[in-house]
């Protein structure tokens, strides 16, 4: 807190304007899919029946991810008594912590303003933004990731104590229980070794690589207080279905996924491609910083190279894997960010890059203002196709208007700040990011979050039983807990979970079923044939609510199946 007060007015502002842009919009929805209603869904089971080492997704395990996320998110919700607050909480936090810790890294290796620049920068980065407002589990390993780089680069270049490089350690150790590769940051040791062998400058007289055992021994001690009690539980019993939990998390989730990854292949480039894109606006300044970059490994400067270095390294690492997803980056900006602030400042006083920064916020501002309008006004086919398959007709126009407002903000904001690039390019990416936060996602949420469907589907059953077939965890989240729906399963095959639900259907008249209108068009049936009525169009599916009368009683599954 000290440090904070005595910082200049300019960066503490800076600092509440970042806070209050991440924060905008907390308590305004519900958990979105894909990732979020998921997390959310165990987090909630933790919190009601107790089991807290074991996740589950409504009758089954769920091994995909270690449960710390989620561990965190169901705090929150003890600390709050809300979930539409909780689930923020954790990413939120973990942006904060990265943001404040770019900052007083570059503060202390550089000054002031180059913090606020790197700071500026990160807060605007698209991918960051956007990520860092989401309850995914991507935000809170960013958080641990930055921290133990912070750690190990504050030691290595400020000659901080030794406590900086076992914190360091430890706390890779908990982002490997956040997600597995929460080991990123040790990237960062080999290169700081070569650089000493290089001679480069601004390196601390200490070696850490003599001390690496006992960094080996920070770093298994939390991943131990978690990996030993769970083992032992799922090994320790006779449940089969906690030993497959325990080696599908271990070691399919992990080793398997990274070297031989069954989903989400992508080039090897791939990560160029989302650096080019997500990583905008920062990456229009390469011309310019690629030079710089150049002149310092000529001096030897550390201060640059080992954060570029180790970002350099963690671009390569996930590049390995043919399995790829665009937010598996993010942990490596924060270095990208750490290497180019320096230069940022004499950069800005270029007459190019000033009339790129202007020019990208005038640009965001104009084609959300075109977009909106075209969309109130022409009728174009792309809002037609979006409202449809995301069931927005209610509030497309309060959306689209909503859209256009705030890119005639922008646009103001553009021509009143236009004398200083950088500053009108912040005030743009917050204004947007706020206003989007407090108007354009609360329109979307009924629909985003299936609220409204879950809401339509128990003003239509009443309280009679349902089952759901096909769904998606929004839908259980979402559901009331008077009335919970039967579930047959989630990763149990189609036909079994099909013939389960027709089974369970029939055994009353007032049972209804809820289910994904693709699953139960594969079903064919002589004594009910034709299409099945769709109930609602939500989350780019179609979807059905049917009575026992309106369901065959057994399958005639397609021969592809």
């Amino acid at each position: 807190m000290n440090s904070l007060l005595k910082l200049d007015r300019s960066s503490q502002w800076l600092m509440l304007l970042a806070f209050l842009m991440l924060a905008a919009g907390i308590g305004l929805r519900d958990p979105w899919p894909a990732d979020e209603p998921r997390f959310v869904l165990a987090a909630k089971t933790m919190v009601e029946t107790g089991h807290w080492w074991f996740t589950e997704r409504g009758i089954e395990l769920y091994s995909d991810k270690p449960p710390l996320f989620m561990w965190l998110q169901a705090l929150s919700y003890q600390l709050t008594g809300s979930w539409r607050i909780a689930f923020l909480l954790p990413s939120l936090v973990a942006a904060c912590l990265t943001l404040f810790l770019v900052f007083d890294l570059s503060r202390r290796i550089w000054d002031e303003r180059v913090a606020r620049y790197a700071l500026g920068l990160l807060l605007i980065t698209v991918q960051f933004s956007y990520q860092m407002k989401r309850a995914q589990i991507d935000p809170v390993l960013v958080g641990m990731t930055t921290l133990a780089a912070y750690g190990f680069l504050r030691h290595a270049l400020t000659a901080a104590k030794t406590r900086w490089y076992y914190l360091s350690w430890a706390v890779s150790g908990v982002g490997i229980i956040t997600k597995g590769v929460g080991f990123l940051p040790l990237f960062l040791l080999p290169m700081l070794f070569g650089l000493r062998k290089l001679n480069a400058r601004q390196l601390s007289p200490a070696d850490p690589q003599a001390r690496a055992w006992l960094g080996l021994l920070a770093l298994l001690a939390p991943i131990s207080l978690w990996l030993v009690p769970m083992t032992l539980m799922a090994y320790g019993g006779n449940d089969p279905q906690l030993r497959a939990y325990a080696e599908d998390l271990l070691f399919r989730q992990t080793g398997t996924r990274l070297l031989n990854a069954w989903h989400h292949h992508k080039p090897a480039y791939y990560f160029l491609q989302v650096m080019a894109s997500a990583w905008l606006p920062g990456v229009l300044a390469l011309p310019w910083l690629a030079p710089a970059w150049r002149q310092a490994w000529r001096e030897r400067d550390a201060r640059v190279w080992l954060p570029l270095l180790g970002w350099l390294a963690i671009l390569c690492f996930f590049s390995l894997s043919s399995g790829k997803r665009d937010m598996y980056i993010l942990p490596a900006l924060p270095l990208f960010v750490l290497a180019a602030a320096p230069f940022l400042p004499a950069l800005m006083q270029k007459a190019w890059p000033k009339r790129i920064a202007l020019g990208f916020a005038v640009l965001t501002g104009a084609l959300l203002l075109t977009a909106g309008l075209m969309a109130l006004n022409g009728e174009p086919k792309f809002e037609r196709r979006i409202e449809l398959e995301r069931g927005l007709a209610s509030a497309a126009d309060s959306i689209w208007l909503a859209l256009a407002i705030l890119g005639a903000v922008a646009l103001a904001l553009c021509l009143w700040l236009r004398a200083h690039p950088e500053r009108a390019l912040l005030a743009v990416f917050c204004s947007l990011w706020i206003g989007l936060s407090v108007s354009v996602m609360p329109l979307l949420n009924e629909a985003s979050s299936a609220r409204g469907l879950i809401t339509a589907v128990q003003q239509k059953i009443g309280s009679a039983p349902w089952a759901m077939l096909g769904w998606k965890e929004q839908h259980l989240l979402q559901s009331p807990p008077t009335n919970l729906p039967t579930l047959f399963g989630f990763k149990r095959p189609q036909p079994e979970q099909r013939a389960l639900a027709l089974a369970w259907a029939h055994q009353q008249t007032d049972r209804w079923l809820f289910a994904d209108h693709a699953w139960l068009n594969r079903c064919h049936s002589k004594d009910l044939p034709g299409p099945y009525p769709i109930f609602a169009v939500a989350n780019r599916r179609e979807w059905v609510l049917l009575q026992s009368a309106q369901l065959p009683r057994t399958c005639l599954e397609q021969a592809h199946e």
